[in-house]
């Protein structure tokens, strides 16, 4: 693809609101470095789109993923009680503190 001119030409203009809509503060060789860039992935992306993928699933992931559901079970106590044993002030299961906020 060496000296190929690609189908996607970026405009001037459009790189500067690019750059302003990133927030970016480029210098002229850094924005046409980019320009080339973008321009580079907009063609790929074209010839992407000229393969022919009739027939194929549409796929979120390569590998096929599976989740794993369990019964929501507790397997162990948090010790609860033994926190709370020395506690100078409690009430139910929780600690009580003094009010922080108004």
């Amino acid at each position: 693809m060496a000296g190929e001119t690609g189908k996607n030409v970026i405009s001037d203009e459009t790189m500067e609101y690019v750059g302003i809509l990133a927030k970016l503060d480029l210098s002229e060789e850094e924005r046409q470095a980019a320009k080339k860039d973008m321009e580079r992935m907009l063609d790929y992306i074209d010839t992407l789109n000229e393969l022919n993928t009739e027939g194929i699933e549409p796929m979120s992931h390569v590998f096929s993923m599976n989740n794993v559901f369990r019964e929501d079970v507790v397997e162990n106590e948090d010790g609860g009680e033994e926190t709370l044993a020395n506690a100078p002030e409690r009430r139910d299961r929780a600690f009580v503190v003094p009010k922080t906020v108004d």
